[in-house]
């Protein structure tokens, strides 16, 4: 495996220089402008399509908070794939992509009334209920389909701000408050759909959903002797990761959810239960190999020890993760691709923060001021976590396809910043 393997399906390396989607790096970054987020369509519709082939009668429902972007959203809409939504902004986004409310899952640790509302005027297909008292709230607001987020009480190897499905998380109702929830919504009038499960994010082993899918079957045998209640849909969340270093493993899509066909049907069977439908939220296995970062090389200077440091003009705040999550990424000297590496380097961006690293200990040919740098994998949890730290504005987003860049997201203007200041 190269590093070339982690950027989009259609990146090649055309005459020593990084080529996605026809186009070259060089290209847009000159019409464009860096820091620069480009999406490749032939990516997007390719993951979107592995979700569809792999579970055909499952409802696909995009982690919107990944990359809440209206084209992007209308692109996997045509692919078949619905919007998960968590906010009464991503809501807004997901009906401006034109996606209908009977393609539209919404939840939330702490729904406003306002986002109760505006989810029953979308009719949309499920409200996912996360607290005691939001039952009847969502009863009052209009809601008529709802499923219930338990929390199992489940702890998965990823980074412990990711882990959504421990006893101590945010998230969801103990097992004895789900069963009240469900008795509480049918007398109420709302239709009690089924369950909501979720473990966590960036999970690269079969391990989790077959944790997952164990319990699930145990718990609903419980509600079925408890209520005469049995789920009649089971949403059991995303957290697929992908590779982001070339010796980070993952399983494709086709396997994983190969897998969570197989143990669903299993285990419900091994209960005598009826299967139910299933729906799948992924976000990050959707867009997050779609997306590559442009930066262009500033500073670049040797330091009393370590490697050298290579400045780009982005950094902490249209990147954030490294900083969050440690998490690790590869990088490519884009317009000089097929140069050797003289040594390694660690590439920082330039905020005002010791912390603002984005690749540590890297092997590049010897950059040089106004070099391109790429770095993949980053179509999900960046521009959507991005900030204006330092002032800096946020950078463009754009959808590359046979040789054609679309600007799918604007880059912010300093005047737009600092117009929100009151005068």
């Amino acid at each position: 495996m190269s590093v070339l393997d982690l950027f989009p399906d259609s990146a090649r390396i055309e005459q020593g220089e990084l080529e996605v989607g026809g186009l070259r790096a060089s290209e847009l970054a000159r019409e464009f402008g860096t820091p620069l987020i480009v999406y490749c369509e032939q990516t997007l519709r390719a993951r979107a399509r592995a979700y569809r082939d792999a579970a055909p009668n499952a409802l696909v429902v995009f982690g919107s908070k990944a990359f809440p972007n209206r084209a992007v959203l209308r692109l996997l809409a045509e692919e078949g794939v619905g919007a998960d939504v968590s906010t009464l902004g991503e809501l807004e986004v997901a009906r401006r992509a034109g996606i209908g409310g009977e393609k539209i899952v919404v939840h939330g640790n702490n729904k406003s009334d306002e986002e109760l509302r505006a989810a029953a005027e979308a009719d949309v297909l499920y409200l996912v209920l996360d607290a005691p008292d939001e039952v009847e709230r969502a009863a009052a607001a209009g809601i008529k389909r709802a499923l219930v987020r338990v929390t199992p009480g489940i702890e998965v190897d990823t980074h412990e701000a990711i882990q959504t499905a421990h006893r101590g998380s945010k998230f969801g109702l103990t097992p004895e408050q789900t069963i009240e929830a469900v008795r509480l919504g049918t007398s109420l009038g709302i239709e009690m759909a089924g369950l909501h499960i979720h473990l966590g994010s960036q999970l690269l082993d079969l391990a989790a959903p077959r944790m997952l899918l164990d319990w699930l079957a145990g718990f609903v045998a419980v509600c079925r002797t408890e209520l005469a209640w049995a789920p009649a849909v089971v949403d059991v969340g995303g957290g697929l990761g992908i590779r982001y270093t070339e010796d980070e493993p993952a399983p494709s899509i086709a396997e994983w959810i190969g897998d969570v066909e197989a143990r669903l049907a299993r285990d419900f069977a091994a209960h005598g239960l009826p299967r139910p439908g299933l729906i799948l939220e992924p976000g990050r296995s959707l867009v997050g190999e779609a997306g590559f970062t442009l930066y262009t090389v500033g500073v670049v200077k040797e330091p009393a020890e370590g490697p050298p440091w290579v400045a780009v003009d982005g950094g902490y705040s249209d990147n954030p993760r490294p900083l969050f999550y440690g998490a690790r990424y590869e990088a490519l000297l884009a317009n000089r691709a097929t140069e050797p590496s003289d040594r390694s380097y660690t590439i920082c961006g330039k905020h005002c923060e010791a912390g603002d690293v984005l690749v540590r200990r890297i092997a590049l040919p010897h950059p040089q001021r106004g070099d391109l740098l790429a770095i993949p994998d980053t179509g999900a949890y960046t521009l959507s976590m991005a900030s204006n730290y330092n002032v800096l504005t946020r950078p463009a987003a754009l959808l590359v396809a046979d040789g054609q860049a679309r600007l799918i997201r604007r880059r912010e203007t300093l005047e737009e910043i600092l117009g929100l200041d009151a005068p």
